[in-house]
């Protein structure tokens, strides 16, 4: 793209300190000066520690060709052409989409936002749209797939990618034939304007729970920022029973005439809803209530809260078009998401363990519940708290919900970062004992908390890891470490076998 066209995107006249070069070709973008390749604007963004500013030198060494900025500071020389723009955050996403083309015009994106399910839901609309002839890309908290099926990791290690970084991957999903992609996409992405520039034809709304309050200040600013996405889509998919939040959704889906579509699996009255739900050992099984008729549908999951999840991947990919009865043929074998409600194999004579990412008292008691109603022995459940400022009020809550569901409790590391651990710990025992229960230990090291309940559980029960599900990394003071629980629940069963529990 030429820099002179690039100024016209932003909406910002050229300040040319060089001379005529509104000719120059323009790569790419970055805000991060050690990221720019030759060719690339450099986007200075005043942050809470850093400005920057600071780094014009050292992007122009690298190859930028022009920065972009919200002004320069008074007294500051940049050698090269300068865009002023008011909000360096959105040029960043503008310009990326702009020089990449705009790829979300050139498919149908269904995005899914919400506190809790929208992984899940994610991957259940992958499915349902593959499944039915449609090459569809991912982009998820758990990474990244092209039409190939090949989970991929982005570049940068965010819940959503940087505003160029989800531009670049749009637009591999096209050179790679996709003609649909789905985007998870979290209420920090929807803040922070790493989604500005995609075009979303379906905005799907899981649910609001209290979560990343560090972030977002109060549950109103939470869910201004996630109500941006049903506010760009040009359909809204709405969970009825989330109140109060879906009262206060409804108006800003509609606004201009837009389309919205319902759902409960609660039994409201809702365009999508589900009856004589029954959980089975492996799968769930329902009555679907869709606009054109009752389908008995199956999905091979556990949890009745991924009944509604179900819904809102349906009515979701039912709105670009896919008939109802070849939604229910494909939900049939939907293989499940990693590290949500993934259970670990087992030979016979072993606990049954499940590893799942709940990792907030809502999503926790929604999780042990789903596990108890299929466990015929004890539940026992391991769970952390993630340190730093992240949401300390959670931790005493999780410590009460734990022991008030399990038999058995262990409290472990889950991220705790800088904070000092056995901080951590303390918080969850108050809850848990302000709640009247002792059936509860905590073991700091999540490996050895992790043998100790694979090894003291017995055949007949269920162990539920909680917190961690598909991360790959944990964050132990200062280090990060590589981490799999489910292959630390694999060798907890094997040294079981191998009678190594002491």
């Amino acid at each position: 793209m030429k820099l002179a066209d690039l100024a016209a995107a932003l909406g910002s006249s050229l300040d040319d300190r060089t001379g005529h070069v509104g000719e120059t070709v323009v790569t790419g973008v970055s805000h991060q000066a050690d990221w720019i390749r030759p060719g690339q604007a450099f986007v200075a963004i005043k942050g809470a520690r850093f400005d920057g500013h600071d780094f014009i030198g050292e992007a122009a060494e690298a190859g930028a060709v022009v920065v972009i900025g919200e002004g320069l500071p008074q007294g500051a020389i940049c050698p090269l052409p300068y865009l002023e723009v008011p909000h360096a955050r959105a040029a960043l996403a503008d310009a990326a989409t702009a020089i990449l083309g705009r790829p979300s015009d050139d498919l149908v994106v269904l995005g899914v936002t919400g506190t809790d399910g929208k992984t899940t839901t994610s991957c259940l609309a992958l499915h349902l749209l593959r499944a039915t002839g449609r090459p569809t890309g991912l982009l998820s908290t758990i990474g990244y797939e092209l039409p190939d099926g090949l989970l991929r990791q982005p570049p940068s290690h965010f819940t959503t990618p940087e505003a160029p970084q989800v531009q670049q991957i749009l637009r591999d999903m096209l050179r790679h034939e996709a003609t649909h992609a789905v985007v998870e996409s979290s209420s920090h992405a929807l803040a922070m304007d790493r989604v500005r520039g995609v075009s979303y034809d379906v905005g799907i709304w899981t649910n609001l729970t209290g979560e990343h309050l560090d972030f977002h200040g109060t549950m109103e600013q939470y869910f201004a920022d996630k109500a941006k996405l049903v506010q760009r889509a040009a359909h809204s998919v709405l969970n009825v029973d989330d109140q109060p939040w879906f009262d206060r959704l409804l108006p800003l889906a509609t606004e201009g005439g837009r389309a919205v579509t319902t759902y409960s699996a609660e039994g409201s009255d809702a365009d999508w809803r589900a009856s004589d739900v029954v959980e089975g050992a492996e799968a769930i099984t329902f009555t679907l209530h869709a606009p054109d008729g009752e389908f008995a549908a199956s999905l091979p999951m556990i949890g009745r809260f991924n009944v509604a999840n179900a819904l809102a991947a349906m009515a979701g990919v039912a709105a670009t078009g896919v008939a109802t009865a070849d939604l229910v043929e494909a939900l049939a074998s939907f293989g499940g998401v990693a590290g949500r409600m993934e259970m670990v194999e087992r030979h016979p004579g072993e606990p049954r363990v499940i590893v799942d990412f709940a990792h907030t008292p809502p999503s926790l008691e929604k999780a042990l519940e789903t596990v108890r109603v299929t466990t015929d022995g004890a539940l026992w459940v391991v769970i952390g708290s993630a340190g730093g400022p992240r949401d300390p009020s959670k931790r005493a809550p999780l410590g009460e919900v734990a022991t008030r569901l399990a038999d058995h409790a262990v409290f472990s590391e889950e991220d705790h970062r800088t904070t000092p651990l056995q901080e951590i710990l303390d918080e969850m025992e108050r809850g848990a004992r302000e709640a009247g229960r002792d059936n509860f230990v905590s073991i700091g090291d999540r490996v050895q908390a992790i043998r100790h309940v694979v090894c003291s559980a017995a055949p007949d029960d269920t162990v539920l890891l909680a917190g961690k599900g598909p991360e790959e990394t944990l964050e132990r003071d200062t280090e990060t470490i590589p981490w799999a629980e489910i292959e630390e629940a694999r060798t907890a069963l094997r040294i079981r076998r191998d009678g190594g529990c002491a």
